[in-house]
């Protein structure tokens, strides 16, 4: 029987001011729930190179980006401290949409038989959905935590775990999701 991981993406302090409160709120008592039950805890989180060498300027999303922003010591880009990273809780940096993208989460969660995914995350349009399509692909089971994602257009959130992650995967709330540790 594979393990479960909860990954918490992309709840960047910065981030978490551009959505609904109430996705911080529900990911720290996932947090707490996975924590209390052994599950294993992955933060994923954007951080680019000093000078953004690794963000090319035809990309639409990171190079836009002024040079000084998710870049080591930015402090809009630490994680939020409502769901801080224990001491021996892995923190994983991407450098793009994607919690696998520039990372080796995959040989993470494969050396930890992890096959089963709780994601929560900012923004649902972006992290949460580049990395379940990811997952998705690479065979891993997936629950998305619908009241621990959010995304600055509320209406698109809901139809992505409506009509799109809902057929990769179950939706839960982290109350529905806690129950079935």
């Amino acid at each position: 029987m594979s393990r479960t991981a909860l990954l918490l993406m992309d709840f960047q302090n910065v981030h978490a001011t551009r959505v609904d409160p109430t996705a911080l709120t529900q990911a720290a008592a996932a947090l707490k729930a996975a924590r209390e039950r052994g599950v294993l805890v992955l933060h994923v989180a954007l951080r680019l190179r000093a000078g953004h060498v690794d963000a090319h300027p035809n990309n639409a999303v990171f190079g836009a980006l002024p040079h000084d922003r998710f870049v080591p010591g930015d402090p809009d880009a630490e994680i939020h401290p409502d769901v801080a990273p224990a001491p021996d809780e892995v923190v994983l940096y991407k450098n793009r949409v994607s919690a696998f993208a520039g990372t080796n989460l995959d040989q993470i969660l494969r050396a930890q038989d992890v096959g089963h995914l709780a994601l929560a995350g900012i923004a649902t349009g972006g992290i949460v959905l580049a990395t379940a399509l990811q997952a998705f692909d690479l065979d891993y089971r997936l629950t998305t935590l619908s009241d621990a994602c959010a995304d600055p257009s509320p209406a698109l959130h809901e139809v992505l775990l409506k009509d799109l992650l809902a057929k990769r995967g179950e939706i839960a709330t982290v109350p529905e999701w806690t129950a079935t540790l």
